[in-house]
């Protein structure tokens, strides 16, 4: 009956804020994701609110409760925030839920572990009034305190994850996983975030920056977390999950460089062995070598062929913005043209059969030299290979693109 009593009071003071928010307009709402915080939720209400106070900030404190049963709704909705309980698991839904609730036109979020200094929300605050559409904090210029950073997080996995960021996606930010970062909520919404999970806050900053919005970074702190249990965040894990979210949003690094990389050393293969035996250091190399060579080029244009496929289709899905620049290449690679190449790949490959039977006939269908044969089986058995493949794969990316049309 008290816990009833309690969540029955937590509505009566929503209804009232939202009245309180018709009047008086919210600039800044303050998302924290929580789940069994009651050792640090309170002061983090508190914090945020004496900041919003201290700067004369229109503000309110939205406690984003993801099933907590240690009574963190509780102790929340005591210290004034408002409580919006978020039933499917996991930190990107609790976020994304706190920030659907939000009434300002600014959100800021933080964890509720009391790790971040909530008196840094004016700088925050202050770029996105300068036209900024996110605004992350940087940690490593801010201050990161003896024992608030795991070793392997600081020196390893914050820096790696995100260089590999910056090198995927253009992002200038070098802290892709600070947990302090303030945008707009419109902005926000135009994201479309998709991740459910710690991941969350690598998709913002891609969508940011593929969306190409103002993105800009500012010092914060990190504090050792306040809490007498174990942190949510799993390192191995959640470091995977983020690694993998990175590979799965850049189909150009994870298919079309590698696909382009395996082309050039198949066909440089191939133009040096294809002639006869080559011999480098002492060491020759020939038929044998040659078929890897082939197999290099098949296995590139099928990476490539994987990269487009991803590319349609998560334009398609809204998962990545429109490329103009893959709208000006579908504009001459049509599925007739498909057809055609393959079409003439599949002829080159039967006519290089054909040559090489007759060839045996010759020798009629007695013992062939095999340096010699195989410099034409291995060609023509390519070209049939590759034309099946540009043929069946130009009929898929038709039917990827039936629903854009």
């Amino acid at each position: 009956m008290i816990l009833n009593h309690e969540i029955s009071a937590g509505k009566v003071l929503d209804s009232t804020l939202d009245l309180l928010a018709t009047e008086h307009p919210v600039e800044l709402s303050v998302v924290m994701p929580c789940l069994n915080e009651r050792e640090t939720v309170a002061i983090c209400v508190r914090k945020a609110m004496v900041a919003l106070r201290d700067a004369g900030i229109p503000g309110e404190v939205i406690v984003a409760d993801n099933g907590s049963t240690d009574g963190s709704v509780e102790i929340a909705l005591a210290e004034g925030a408002r409580v919006v309980n978020i039933e499917r698991k996991g930190y990107g839904n609790a976020l994304k839920g706190g920030i659907q609730a939000a009434r300002g036109e600014y959100v800021l979020m933080a964890d509720s572990d009391d790790s971040y200094d909530f008196s840094h929300s004016p700088r925050f605050l202050k770029q996105l009034r300068t036209g900024a559409d996110l605004v992350i904090g940087n940690r490593f210029q801010g201050g990161i305190s003896d024992q608030a950073m795991p070793f392997l997080h600081r020196y390893l996995g914050n820096p790696v994850l995100s260089g590999i960021g910056r090198l995927f996606f253009g992002s200038p930010c070098r802290d892709f996983h600070c947990g302090m970062r303030g945008f707009r909520r419109d902005s926000f919404l135009r994201m479309d975030i998709r991740s459910t999970g710690m991941e969350f806050a690598s998709e913002m900053v891609v969508k940011a920056t593929l969306l190409q919005m103002k993105v800009s970074e500012i010092p914060t702190t990190l504090n050792p977390d306040g809490r007498n249990r174990p942190p949510h965040l799993r390192t191995w894990r959640d470091g995977w999950r983020h690694l993998r979210f990175l590979l799965m949003y850049s189909p150009r690094w994870l298919f079309l460089y590698p696909g382009f990389l395996l082309i050039l050393m198949g066909l440089a293969g191939c133009i040096l062995l294809l002639p006869g035996i080559r011999v480098f250091h002492g060491i020759g190399f020939g038929v044998h070598t040659l078929l890897y060579a082939f197999v290099s080029v098949l296995l590139g244009f099928q990476l490539i062929a994987f990269a487009t496929f991803t590319k349609f289709f998560a334009i398609t899905e809204g998962l990545l913005p429109e490329d103009p620049r893959l709208n000006r290449i579908f504009r001459w690679v049509t599925l007739e043209t498909g057809l055609l190449v393959g079409g003439l790949l599949m002829l080159l490959g039967v006519g290089g059969s054909i040559f090489a039977v007759s060839g045996w006939a010759r020798q009629s269908f007695g013992a062939l030299d095999a340096e010699h044969t195989l410099r034409v089986v291995m060609p023509s058995v390519f070209s049939l290979t590759m034309g099946v493949q540009v043929t069946f794969s130009s009929f898929f990316l038709s039917i990827l693109g039936l629903r854009r049309r």
